[in-house]
């Protein structure tokens, strides 16, 4: 099922685009309550380790912080992204790195270059653009409101419901066929949605309770790893599956840096970010961004 999407991204709040917000301008409100900021983000991510870290750290900050704006959950949260990009494929910068962060900002890291790395295996690069839209997605509330729905009826963790989607079509950005034809937000095959989908298949909360579905009869909530093998047969699938799962388990906060990334598609030239409103609004090279591909 899974799209081709390389879930990890990377981007910038100047280029790719409005945050979704709620009616008050923020995620989660505490009257009276000044958090960090990402205005003290940099730009382009540092290369010295000891000032990655602390930028890093700060944008943690920002994701778990209630009171922070969907501006400053965005650009936090693409911060994060930018920084998997700039460290990816190098382990000697990636200890360094880490050996300066602790907590929550430690883990994440720790757990989103796994993630890079593993998902990098999974990943084709191709040849051509894909015949895709890359589209909003519902504002956070609405669509943790559905994972959260589903869970209350199945018994599916809420975290693993997002993980996949976000693996998937980072929830839902991404609407287009994959390369094996499955179709929607979840990622079903024909013969898959006619068993255990109702509704339409590109509509988020009839598919994310049809991928419960689908987990609840193979194994889930009881042994997840199995019901995740059956969805998408990988062992890294499900390594990283379950790694985005535990993180937003330990962190519900992680969910909002997460919902921020952006689509970046490996092509055989170098990987290229699709922003809001592809294919009428043209790929950017990820050297750009990052300074390589």
């Amino acid at each position: 099922m899974l799209a081709g999407v390389l879930a990890m991204v990377a981007a910038v709040a100047a280029l790719f685009g409005v945050p979704h917000r709620t009616a008050s301008g923020r995620e989660a409100s505490a009257a009276g309550t000044t958090g960090p900021t990402a205005s003290a983000l940099p730009t382009p991510v540092p290369r010295e380790p000891a000032t990655l870290a602390a930028a890093f750290d700060h944008a943690q900050r920002v994701i778990d912080d209630p009171s922070s704006s969907s501006d400053d959950l965005q650009s936090a949260g693409q911060f994060e992204q930018l920084a998997i990009a700039e460290l990816a494929g190098s382990r000697g910068r990636q200890r360094t790195v880490l050996s300066h962060l602790t907590g929550a900002a430690a883990a994440t890291l720790r757990t989103d270059l796994a993630a890079a790395s593993a998902l990098g295996r999974l990943n084709t690069p191709r040849k051509t653009l894909p015949p895709w839209k890359i589209v909003a997605p519902p504002a956070p509330p609405a669509l943790l409101g559905y994972f959260k729905a589903a869970q209350a009826r199945y018994g599916v963790p809420w975290q693993d419901l997002a993980a996949i989607e976000l693996i998937e079509t980072d929830f839902g950005r991404v609407v287009g066929l994959s390369m094996a034809g499955a179709e929607g937000p979840m990622q079903f095959m024909p013969a898959t949605w006619a068993e255990y989908g109702t509704g339409n298949v590109h509509r988020q909360r009839d598919a994310i309770f049809a991928a419960a579905r689908f987990l609840i009869a193979n194994g889930a909530p009881r042994d997840m790893a199995g019901a995740i093998y059956h969805y998408n047969p990988s062992s890294d699938y499900v390594r990283v599956v379950r790694s985005y799962a535990a993180r937003m388990s330990a962190d519900p906060r992680a969910f909002y840096g997460y919902y921020y990334w952006q689509v970046i598609l490996a092509r055989v030239d170098g990987r290229v970010i699709l922003p809001l409103g592809f294919p009428k609004v043209r790929p950017v090279p990820l050297s750009r961004v990052i300074g390589r591909a």
